[in-house]
Formats: C-alpha cells, structure tokens, sequence
C-alpha cells in the first residue's frame, strides 16, 4: 500500500469496512468516509471515534469526494445511482471492493493466516489474533468483530488490530466470492454449509482455497469439508475435531455456564484446556485456533495458555446482563449452522429460552428459509418461545414476497411457541411480557447494528420492572 494514497470509504461504519479503514489509517495513508447510518443520525459512538482518530466524514451525498486522486472504496453491488458512486464516476476515481484493498495488504505480508468457512470466521480470527499477540508475534488482525481482548480506552471498537510483525491475520467471506482473492500461508476452513451461495459454488470457492494456502487447517467432524479434503492431495493439512481421527483432537468435555474445559490431544501430548467462552462450537473454535497458530510456530502449551484467555467477540454468545435471574444475551446468529451452536449452547444448561431473530434480509430467507425453520423447530422445547420481526431492510429494491412469516408458519406447524410481530418495538413489548425469572432471552440477527441496542434497552426494562 502507498502511504500517500487517499482513500475514501462508501459505507465506513460497516462491520468490513471500519476494521479496514483503520488498518488504511494506521499505516499512513489518508482516509475518509460516508455511512447511510451517520445520514439517519443511528450509531453515534462509533462514528465519534472515528472522527477522534482523524477520520473525515462526511454526508453520503457525494460531498466528501472531490478529486481523482481519491480511491473509492465500496461494495460491487452498490448502484451508481448513490450520489458517491456518482461523484466518483464523473471525477474518475479509481474503484476497488473491500475485498480488493483487504486482498492486497494481506498477500503483501510475509506471513499470512486467512480464516475461512460459513461460521465461526470471527471468533477463530480473534483466537489467532489473541494468541499471536500474547506469543509477542505483534500480529496485524482483520476482523468483522469487535475482540473483548483488544478493546480499551481508545480502541473502544477493536475490530481491527494494527502489528508491527510480520503476520497478518483475517477473516475471509466467501459470500461474494471474494475469499478467491487470498493466498495465505495458513488457510483455516471452519465449515461448508448453505448461507449466501449455493453448496456446489461453495465446494469449488473452498476448493481452491485450501490449495491455495501452503497449510490447511480443517475441520475433521464437518461432513462437507471432510468430503471435500478427500479429494485433494494436501500435504500439509491438519484436521481438527472431537473424532479419533482429528490431529487437533477434544475429548473429556465438561460444559460450564459461561465456559467449558475439555482434554486437548495433539502430537502425542495431552493437556488440560479451560475457556471462558461457552458451547461446542467455541472448543472446536479453539482446536482451529491452536492448530494455525502451532503451524506459525507457536507452542502447543503456549496457544493453550493464550486462548484460555480469549475472552469473546462481541454480539458473539454476548451476556449484556441479568435482572430477576432473567439473562439476556445478545448474538450474531443468522444463518443455520450459527444459531444451530448458539441454541445449542443454551439447551447445555436449564431454562426456557426466548428467541428473537430479525432475519437479515428477504434474500436469505428465500435461500435458506426453510433450513432456519427446521434449525428452531428442531432445537427449541415445547416451554421455549420464538419470536420474528420484519427482515432488516435499509432501502433499495427487494422482492419483499417471503418474509418472516413463512418461518414462523414451519416452526408453528412442527409444534413449537412460534409468534411473527412485524415490528421490533412491538417483539420487545411481547419479549418483555413473556419473560419470567429463570429465563434466558437471546437476540439474534445480522448486519443491523442497533440489535445490540435493542438486546441493551430489553435489558433495562426487564431491570426497571425488577425495582417496582
């Protein structure tokens, strides 16, 4: 990247593009931005601090461009009709995705760790990332996260971390078909599963990742990439899981209510792990997390002693709080496989669930509605409640045909609490109603920020009703 390059991001306060403008930031170069959510007066803090960090934005309405030299940064799919695209197409700036700047950096590393698969990406990147930096390895870490462990005063949304050594660590989307791009040094496939592609293109973009990377990482207990490792000649892969024929292997495993321990088996060693966030998909998190992290040169012993602090990613199984023994826990699950890991972590441990999910979007419920349908119906009790509002929706043209109806009609008919409130402020007022001391309420949806507000003021209305 040239320092002296101006950069101007079309979206900055998205969950890619802060992490990456930061990164931009902090290795010199100029940057600036525009967000939808900063026009509409929503998520204040976040675009404070990025403003404290020397960050100018400005309104999305083409203002902040306003010479060639700037290089747009935004997604593929935004229309020309947005009035920044516009600016910057009669200017003639220079245009690139997220995907294509991020790309660039990380391939111009030394070393590199790209994390790939439909679920788990953001926790497994901030395990790395965590027990690089504790190993004293400096790490630079791309998230789509905030990570509890880099968080402080002045990094109050570390989704990003800026090293000075030599590795680079980030989470990889195959969604837009981007993780194509990426030739890691050690490329970590969590999961094959439906989320935005169909399984076949799926099979092909992980495909060429895993050949790409000089290591593979993968997950042995996962029946796609189980398959699709069979079929390529890898010479340095490690598998990770709970079955015997894992490398990275978990057995003895005691669930606790925020945590978990279990016996880690690798290169003939035992030991005796203990993590602070809870589930089974966090163990298998962490068994991918280790395994990279042991292929870069860290110690066993040492990445065990590291993620045993790892304390969690925000909106990831997140615990905003309890009132009258009612716990509400905020999460970014939204597709099968992650709300699948996130019901079955709370159905470890007694009491009723109230599940919310605002889907995130019409599209994903065309695509894999009926796999949400069957994840809820199979996993909820006959005493849990389910509740959907309205699919997130920011603007733009959309078949609105199948909504969230259609989920709650599956989930209703194979017998579970099943209610669609179209309105979210109507789905806390019911939420708020149902709720009773033993309780724990999750709050589940992607790509809307304001879903950690929402799961905050449940929080707060719960506590005041608690005081009368």
């Amino acid at each position: 990247m040239d320092n002296n390059k101006s950069y101007f991001f079309c979206g900055i306060g998205g969950s890619g593009m802060l992490p990456l403008a930061n990164i931009v930031r902090e290795g010199g170069a100029t940057v600036a931005g525009s967000d939808r959510a900063l026009d509409q007066g929503r998520l204040a803090p976040k675009f404070e601090w990025l403003e404290a960090l020397g960050i100018d934005l400005f309104p999305q309405d083409g203002s902040g461009l306003s010479n060639k030299d700037q290089i747009l940064i935004a997604s593929a799919a935004i229309e020309d009709s947005v009035p920044d695209i516009a600016k910057a197409k009669a200017l003639g700036c220079p245009r690139m995705t997220r995907a294509e700047l991020l790309a660039g950096l990380f391939n111009a590393a030394a070393r590199s760790v790209a994390v790939g698969g439909t679920s788990g990406k953001s926790t497994v990147t901030g395990m790395i990332g965590w027990i690089l930096t504790d190993a004293g390895r400096d790490p630079t870490v791309m998230n789509g996260a905030v990570m509890k462990n880099f968080v402080a005063d002045d990094a109050p949304f570390a989704s990003a971390r800026v090293g000075q050594g030599d590795v680079f660590v980030s989470e990889v989307d195959e969604s837009d078909g981007s993780i194509a791009l990426f030739a890691p040094e050690v490329a970590v496939l969590n999961n094959i599963s439906l989320d935005h592609k169909s399984l076949e293109e799926l099979r092909q973009l992980f495909s060429d990742f895993a050949r790409a990377a000089k290591v593979c990482v993968w997950n042995a207990d996962d029946a796609e990439t189980a398959s699709l490792m069979a079929t390529l000649d890898l010479p340095d892969a490690f598998g990770f899981g709970f079955g015997p024929g894992a490398d990275f292997r978990a057995t003895d495993i005691t669930h606790l209510p925020l945590g978990s321990k279990f016996t880690l088996h690798v290169q003939g060693t035992t030991h005796m792990v203990t993590l602070i966030v809870p589930g089974r998909h966090n163990i298998a998190n962490a068994l991918a997390a280790i395994a990279a992290s042991v292929a870069l040169g860290v110690s066993v012993a040492a990445a065990v002693r590291s993620v045993e602090q790892f304390s969690g990613l925000a909106r990831r199984f997140d615990v905003v709080g309890t009132a009258n023994d009612i716990v509400v826990i905020d999460d970014f699950g939204h597709n099968p496989d992650k709300i699948a890991a996130t019901l079955a972590t709370l159905k470890a441990l007694p009491g009723r669930i109230i599940a919310f999910f605002q889907p995130h979007g019409y599209g994903p419920i065309r695509v894999m509605g009926s796999e949400l349908a069957g994840v809820f119906a199979d996993l909820l009790g006959k005493d849990d409640h389910l509740i959907l509002c309205d699919p997130v929706y920011f603007g733009g043209t959309v078949d609105k045909s199948v909504g969230s109806q259609s989920i709650i009609d599956a989930v209703s008919a194979a017998g579970r609490n099943a209610e669609y409130v179209p309105t979210r402020e109507a789905c806390g007022d019911r939420i708020v109603e149902l709720a009773q001391p033993g309780d724990r309420i999750v709050i589940m949806g992607a790509r809307d920020d304001t879903l950690s507000g929402f799961a905050s003021k449940l929080l707060g209305r719960l506590t005041k009703l608690s005081a009368e």
